[in-house]
């Protein structure tokens, strides 16, 4: 990360703009986080983080703020930043009990209220998914991934026109959570299958398709999920 906020600063014959800066380093804790190569609790020491991607303590400290509000880091007083802890088994089954609550009639709604440009935001939104910009590494690839998938799932929600249904999801970062639970591959292809299964119920209009498919996709993501507790 380092050599590559170098090359970008020769390369432009100036310093980074402030807000380059913290983009860059917040995707790097970003994928750190997600890979769980900064296991979950961990203490996250500003200064070494610093040291490590070449740039002062100031940008460090924004992203962190942001991976604050999205609920993958904490900051306790006196003490500091640390990666969040992993979900327990109960908050995992109670918080897919929820979702299999609300997001099978969001994905009913959705296809009520889906309009050509809708549906076409999602298309697009799932083929970011399967081919999107080249991954750095596989770290990268994964965390990508789950950034991507829960904008999909958001989308999904957004359309189907109730923000309290939505801020509730979002606020649970639902999405960031699960794919922190298991760093595995065979997750992301499988998601992509239901997704699409998700899409052509959009693309026929039918609703109760659509709800079934969000149903399926929600219970085999748990089942996936659920060996990170054995």
């Amino acid at each position: 990360m380092k050599v590559a906020f170098a090359a970008e600063r020769e390369a432009k014959g100036m310093s980074l703009r402030p807000s380059s800066v913290v983009d860059g380093v917040y995707d790097n804790i970003y994928h750190r986080l997600m890979s769980l190569e900064i296991a979950p609790g961990a203490r996250i020491p500003i200064d070494v983080l610093a040291r490590e991607i070449g740039v002062s303590q100031t940008p460090i400290r924004e992203a962190l703020s942001r991976l604050e509000r999205e609920g993958l880091v904490r900051k306790e007083h006196l003490v500091g930043y640390s990666a969040a802890p992993q979900w327990t088994r109960k908050q995992f089954e109670d918080l897919y009990a929820f979702r299999l609550l609300i997001e099978p009639e969001a994905a009913r709604l959705a296809t009520v209220n889906m309009t050509p440009e809708a549906l076409q935001q999602l298309e697009n939104s799932a083929a970011d998914m399967g081919n999107g910009e080249a991954p750095v590494d596989r770290n990268t690839r994964y965390s990508r991934f789950a950034r991507a998938d829960a904008h999909f799932h958001d989308a999904i929600l957004k359309i189907a026109g109730n923000e309290v249904i939505r801020s509730t999801l979002s606020n649970q970062h639902v999405h960031l959570h699960i794919f922190r639970l298991m760093f595995h591959t065979r997750v992301t292809q499988e998601a992509l299958e239901e997704h699409e299964n998700l899409l052509a119920a959009f693309r026929s209009g039918d609703p109760q398709a659509a709800y079934d498919a969000m149903r399926i996709h929600i219970e085999r993501s748990r089942d996936r999920l659920l060996s990170a507790f054995e």
